[in-house]
């Protein structure tokens, strides 16, 4: 008999303890004939998770801007995507994502493992911790130190091209960055330049899920590129079109990148502990709605 595939999870075995969250171009990745699609009611609205075997691994897939790209990166419902997870049961979040490369060390066609993020969304809701208590998460190292080992591992044994560490500005969308603005990311620290990370990673380190991230360079954001002797030239600015068509033409790297990290994450993986269970605990315990109709 073929499981239902929006069915509620009240089965207790419908769990997991890894998830990937699908960036743009990503809305796919278990075989469906094995895999069955719970629609999760969380405190913030449905969020609907795909649980299935990749890579030999038992895997949650949640594609962020949900089937088909329908959701823009200012509306994503970032809570109820990160509870949902973290009520089956995730320990470990890999996700994939496509991002600008604001320097020319980050050009088009290359992976970055990023560590660290800038935030320039506004808006939108950062915290768990809104209501009982007050709790200042530790953000020094957003993605888990452990989880990028894995994932440099992962990609240096497939002979990958990437770079190791990449700090990431995330912007509001969905407009794309004025040529100033990609000046100012880059010389504020940027490498590369996206429109979800944030909150999605500290939302996850809240409920002391371990995050990693591999992004992959689609552009050169405004199309600015440096030249020899410190000026810039104008390149193509990016366009949705392009960014899309690189992305279908990476895909198979980019799911060898997640195969390579699930059989490298040992089976006793233990996310850090940022803040107190007890606090993650009575976050999960809040009443639940349900927004399917």
């Amino acid at each position: 008999m073929t499981p239902d595939p929006t069915a509620s999870l009240v089965d207790p075995t419908a769990r997991a303890e890894i998830a990937v969250i699908g960036g743009s171009g990503l809305y796919e990745l278990l075989d469906p004939a094995g895999a069955v699609t719970h629609q999760v009611p969380t405190p913030y609205g449905t969020a609907p998770v795909t649980i299935g075997l990749r890579a030999g691994r038992r895997v949650a897939f949640l594609p962020r801007h949900g089937s088909g790209h329908s959701v823009a990166p200012h509306l994503i419902n970032y809570r109820a995507n990160i509870w949902a997870l973290a009520s089956i049961g995730v320990r470990a979040i890999i996700s994939s994502s496509a991002v600008g490369g604001v320097t020319p060390e980050y050009p088009p066609g290359v992976l970055v493992v990023t560590d660290q993020f800038i935030d320039r969304t506004n808006g939108r809701p950062d915290t768990f911790y809104d209501r009982e208590s007050v709790q200042h998460l530790s953000a020094a190292d957003p993605f888990d130190p452990a989880l990028r080992g894995y994932a440099l591992g992962a990609l240096e044994d497939l002979g990958e091209n990437f770079a190791p560490t990449g700090t990431v500005v995330v912007i509001q969308g969905p407009r794309f960055s004025t040529r100033a603005e990609s000046v100012w990311f880059r010389s504020i620290g940027a490498h590369i330049v996206n429109m979800t990370a944030y909150p999605e990673i500290v939302l996850a380190g809240e409920l002391n899920m371990g995050t990693v991230n591999v992004s992959f360079v689609t552009d050169a954001d405004a199309g600015l590129a440096s030249v020899p002797g410190g000026t810039t030239r104008e390149t193509d600015a990016v366009t949705a079109s392009s960014v899309f068509r690189r992305l279908s033409d990476a895909q198979p790297r980019i799911l060898a990148a997640i195969d390579g990290i699930l059989r490298a994450l040992p089976t006793d993986f233990a996310s850090r502990e940022l803040i107190d269970p007890a606090q993650v605990d009575a976050v999960l315990a809040r009443a639940v709605v349900s927004d399917i109709s």
